[in-house]
């Protein structure tokens, strides 16, 4: 099998077409199209179905690249790597980021690492679902509170706490302590939440914690828009610090308290499997320094 035919191959399905792998390689349409003909006749199997927009594998095609896709990405950027100079971040760096962490946080900070090392070229998925590292062809990825996974390694470079935050006109409700009850208050709530859900809240200069009983008035999914709706008017919520600290700098709106519950970890991750590359360990130490200062 000629190697170079089966790198051809992967480049034209990554870039979803032979047009596009040929502006983005810089190779001729005609030369990887001839390519990936060889590997189909020395294989004796067709990969791609020819005259379908946008392009389609076939059966076979589609297991080929899924088992061969991640270890030319890889020999890839260790020729990349080597040819710049080990000691030197370069090349492309896939990140995926949820959703609210980049639309907060990441912009001012990827702006800050490429002018660090602009010789890296930052590309970020934005999205909330699970990702795969290896499945799914991503070098890092950030999470909140990850579950332990052994394929994974990296470092917690983001501790959130939760605060209890209100509309300046929304009364706090009197309590003193864990044995007494708070009368019930207008709350944006998560949409996962349950209706008798009971938030134990510490005041800053408090020894003991305080039961606030939320009544749902709003349900949402995503902390922006609780952090929106807050600021509306529409009741107080339980979010993380980050989202609302420049709100509650500002006074326009009133911190409670904050919640007795763990503070959110947010992680910086990598596969445990593969070579720690230079723009690797760049990204993941910049990242940490950068909330560390």
């Amino acid at each position: 099998m000629d190697m170079l035919a089966l790198a051809d191959f992967n480049v034209v399905v990554r870039h979803g077409g032979f047009g596009a792998a040929s502006r983005a390689e810089g190779q001729s349409k005609a030369t990887l199209s001839r390519r990936v003909r060889e590997l189909e006749e020395s294989l004796g199997i067709r990969l791609i179905e020819r005259g379908t927009r946008p392009l389609r594998l076939t059966e076979e095609g589609a297991v080929l690249h899924a088992r061969t896709e991640m270890p030319f990405s890889a020999i890839t950027d260790a020729l990349q790597d080597i040819k710049a100079g080990l000691g030197r971040p370069s090349g492309r760096l896939r990140i995926s980021a949820p959703l609210m962490f980049a639309n907060l946080a990441l912009g001012p900070m990827a702006a800050a690492f490429i002018c660090a090392y602009p010789e890296v070229l930052l590309e970020v998925r934005t999205e909330d679902k699970f990702v795969d590292l290896l499945a799914d062809n991503v070098d890092i990825v950030v999470r909140a509170n990850p579950r332990p996974d052994e394929n994974l390694v990296g470092r917690c470079f983001l501790h959130n706490p939760l605060v209890l935050v209100a509309p300046l006109d929304l009364s706090q409700p009197e309590a003193s302590s864990d044995s007494e009850v708070a009368s019930r208050f207008p709350a944006v709530m998560r949409i996962d939440t349950n209706d008798d859900e009971v938030w134990s809240v510490k005041g800053e200069d408090e020894a003991q914690s305080r039961l606030y009983y939320p009544k749902a008035v709003l349900r949402l999914s995503s902390p922006v828009s609780i952090r929106e709706a807050i600021c509306a008017g529409a009741g107080a919520a339980l979010i993380p610090r980050s989202i609302v600290s420049e709100d509650l700098a500002a006074g326009r709106l009133r911190l409670w308290g904050a919640s007795v519950r763990p503070p959110i970890e947010v992680w910086v991750l990598h596969s445990s499997r593969r070579l720690v590359s230079p723009k690797v360990t760049a990204f993941v130490s910049f990242l940490c320094d950068y909330y560390a200062s």
